[in-house]
């Protein structure tokens, strides 16, 4: 069965999909991205905090997202990086009309718009849209996980040296106990390190095969969401770094093809 196939499959309301509907509105935003990619002169940026920046293609694409949401989900809630929360029945959709806005800013295309649906707290759908490279992931609960309409899966590698692994190294004032023992940890024991600038793409790596695993701490459900069920779905496994059962409400995540999951809690904790 193919992905549109799928899509169709899983109609939740009117004849569109939720991934119909992700779709549409990360599609529109996404001409915004395309229009303004390299062009650092034609948006204002401000900054939030050290590393941590929001410009007006941020706020212009979240605009869209929303309008366009709500059209569908005018009684949800929304939880979105830019904006206040806005509160709304048991299902919640989660935004973040940029992850990898420093990419974004410096002309790097490693940028996704990242949509996901919670309900009853938990992920049941998200998509991740990179629209300068053209790669659209999404994946519904009992899906599968696809790229475009391809579907995809984690990598069958069983052994942290046979993998690349995705993390992020803290700058500005993110930075944790222990954060270099678990780097050194991890980067003696693997092929290499990978890090993208977007946690959303870095997911997206894990549940493609194109990296055994991903952890970092201190993220955001936008940051996230969408990614933790495209790595489920692909066959992988989501926990907390110290192996306990990621909830909703847990900022740190360790995501992996499952193969080499507990290897990687015993190394992180060593």
């Amino acid at each position: 069965m193919n992905s549109s196939a799928l899509k169709k499959k899983l109609d939740t309301r009117s004849n569109f999909s939720v991934i119909d509907i992700f779709e549409k509105a990360a599609r529109k935003a996404g001409k915004i991205l395309i229009s303004d990619f390299g062009k650092i002169e034609n948006f204002q940026i401000k900054s939030k905090e050290v590393g941590d920046f929001v410009t007006s293609v941020d706020l212009k694409v979240e605009k869209i997202l929303l309008d366009t949401l709500q059209e569908f989900y005018p009684n949800a809630s929304y939880i979105t990086e830019e904006s206040k929360e806005i509160k709304g029945d048991q299902e919640t959709i989660v935004i973040d009309p940029i992850d990898g806005t420093s990419n974004f800013i410096n002309g790097i295309p490693l940028i996704g718009i990242v949509i996901g649906r919670v309900y009853k707290g938990e992920v049941t759908d998200g998509i991740i849209f990179n629209p300068i490279l053209d790669e659209f992931y999404w994946a519904s609960k009992g899906a599968g996980a696809w790229c475009n309409n391809k579907k995809i899966k984690v990598s069958k590698n069983n052994t942290i040296q046979n993998c690349l692994i995705g993390t992020s190294v803290p700058h500005a004032n993110r930075g944790y106990q222990n954060y270099l023992n678990e780097i050194d940890n991890i980067a003696k024991n693997c092929s290499g390190l990978r890090s993208t600038g977007s946690a959303a793409i870095d997911l997206a790596y894990v549940a493609s095969g194109k990296t055994g695993a991903f952890w970092q701490r201190n993220l955001n459900l936008w940051d996230i969401c969408a990614g933790i069920i495209l790595v489920k779905e692909a066959g992988g496994k989501v926990t907390q770094p110290n192996g306990n059962q990621w909830q909703i409400d847990n900022s740190d995540i360790l995501a992996s093809n499952s193969y080499i999951h507990n290897q990687l809690v015993e190394n992180i904790n060593n």
